[in-house]
């Protein structure tokens, strides 16, 4: 035993440096090709990824339609606690956002990754959530309370769903191309997702008989009390609907985020993975203030979207009392979204055609004209729909842009601040708290101007100041909105060229690192065979 343990410590010290040059050359050569393969997104990858955008843009856009009708004819909350109501809600909701994005930046990497862990334990209580606010409680006087605790507690769980799953589109690959393609991919179901959820309430509520009453002043007693009987049938019939469109809904949620736990894998960075601790929150949130493509590019995307969500919050009041098509809003609303649907993928070559600023000028200043032959226009169905279609492709643009340009940003971040990393929630929370904030106060002030023009709850027609206000907030509103937007796009400065460069940039970083990582093996192994 004792002779083979001389023989064996002379032959490695008789091959040491032949052994030590093989086994620093080969390690170099077999890790360096599977870099480039983990680069590549499969379809299926593309697609789980994109279902998981589903569930919050179903969700919201039920909620961005329809709340505040189901509120003031539905549950018959008063126009000044709607207002509350949807002001609070939204608020909280923005608040939300960068606490989570704090706590998402202090989470530690599990076996599941950083991000998904969140998504898992947050979807239960949101699907819960979300079918009780479109519950009429049998108690009206805390009727508030009810809708206000639930419609918190929904967005609450939501951004803990939606601000990890934006934040992981940095995860899944380090190719800005794969990341362009995955958005598309993305943007594409999210649109789906609108039209799903704008066809399945619209469609399903539309099918019931919504009651109104006309002006009781001049009715009889005998027809008031008839009124009142055929109303309160119809009106659980509404209520009904309402709760069958939410099922529905919910059970849309959990099979979309089933298939993005499933199907999705979060990817750390090389350079990443090499430091021990992510950047301190708050200092990381006094960087990210101070990036200027950010700020820029938020405070453009803040008045564009601000413009869509007036529309959004206050389409279906429009159509229905300003316009006239009680029983067609929801079919407007589905050539919206089929509309946008059908283009994103035209949108999508666009901006890599001709780049992404002048596909932000292009597809949002689109809407403008239609908006303005809305304001002028009579009420003609067919003209409506036409406008309706065009309206879509703006839509499109609205929706894909935002997420397609934020990485960029992101990226350029990183090549100027190489040794932070953990940015990422931190970026994605606040961009969704400013849009989220602007669209709570715009829901807000919408509600509040259509108490103060006498907004009748449950009423077959309204005063001629509710239409003209209910005119401001579709088109005027949002044409100024969407032109200021546009201005404060002239300011921000990366172009094609410089996304090119932030991609050399950030290649050379990813080979260093790898490189790092190859000499970090070679040692431990030389170190094993001494």
């Amino acid at each position: 035993m004792a002779k083979g343990e001389g023989a064996e410590s002379g032959s490695a010290a008789g091959l040491l440096p032949t052994s030590i040059l093989q086994s620093t050359e080969r390690p170099a050569q077999v890790k360096k090709e599977p870099k480039k393969k983990k680069q590549q997104l499969s379809v299926c990858n593309k697609l789980c990824y994109a279902l998981g955008g589903a569930p919050y843009q179903v969700t919201g856009c039920a909620l961005g339609f329809f709340l505040q009708i189901y509120l003031l004819d539905v549950a018959q909350v008063g126009p000044f606690s709607a207002s509350i109501i949807l002001f609070v809600g939204r608020a909280w909701d923005a608040i939300t956002d960068p606490l989570v994005g704090l706590c998402i930046s202090k989470s530690p990497w599990t076996c599941l990754g950083r991000l998904m862990p969140w998504i898992i334990f947050s979807t239960p209580l949101a699907v819960i959530a979300y079918f009780l606010i479109w519950f009429v409680p049998d108690f009206p006087h805390g009727q508030t309370y009810w809708y206000l605790l639930f419609y918190c507690l929904f967005e609450t769980m939501v951004t803990c769903f939606h601000v990890p799953y934006s934040a992981l589109t940095m995860f899944i690959s380090t190719e800005q191309t794969e990341r362009d393609s995955a958005t598309a991919y993305r943007m594409t179901v999210e649109v789906l997702g609108t039209v799903l959820g704008t066809a399945i309430q619209g469609q399903i509520v539309g099918q019931a008989d919504t009651p109104c009453f006309q002006d009781l002043n001049s009715s009889t007693v005998a027809s008031q009390s008839a009124n009142h009987t055929h109303g309160t049938t119809s009106h659980r019939e509404t209520q009904k609907a309402y709760l069958l469109a939410a099922g529905v809904i919910v059970c849309i949620y959990i099979i979309c985020a089933v298939i993005l736990i499933l199907g999705v894998r979060e990817q750390r960075e090389p350079y990443e993975a090499q430091q021990a601790e992510p950047i301190a929150y708050f200092r990381g949130l006094r960087l990210v203030m101070r990036h200027g493509p950010y700020i820029k590019l938020i405070t453009g995307f803040l008045f564009t979207s601000l413009a869509f969500m007036l529309v959004e919050g206050n389409f279906v009041l429009f159509c229905t009392y300003t316009l006239g098509f009680r029983n067609e809003f929801q079919n407007l609303l589905l050539a919206i979204m089929l509309s946008a649907t059908l283009t994103i993928p035209i949108w999508q070559w666009f901006l890599t055609r001709f780049g992404k600023k002048t596909a932000v000028y292009v597809g949002i200043s689109s809407a403008v004209p239609f908006l303005i032959l809305v304001a002028l226009m009579e009420s003609n169905l067919i003209i409506t729909y036409a406008v309706a279609v065009a309206a879509g492709i703006s839509v499109a643009a609205a929706f894909l842009l935002p997420w397609s340009m934020l990485p960029d940003v992101i990226d350029d971040f990183h090549q100027k601040q190489p040794h932070f990393h953990g940015t990422e929630p931190i970026f994605f929370s606040f961009y969704v708290f400013f849009t989220k904030f602007a669209s709570g106060v715009s829901l807000g002030i919408s509600t509040l101007s259509l108490d103060f023009a006498g907004y009748q709850t449950r009423g077959c027609s309204q005063p001629e100041r509710v239409k003209f206000t209910l005119n401001m907030l579709v088109t005027m509103a949002p044409i100024v909105l969407i032109l200021l937007g546009l201005l404060l796009f002239k300011m921000y400065p990366i172009d094609e060229e410089r996304r090119r460069q932030n991609k050399k940039a950030l290649q050379a970083l990813r080979d260093e690192a790898s490189s790092s990582g190859c000499s970090e093996t070679d040692s431990t192994e030389l170190a094993s065979i001494l």
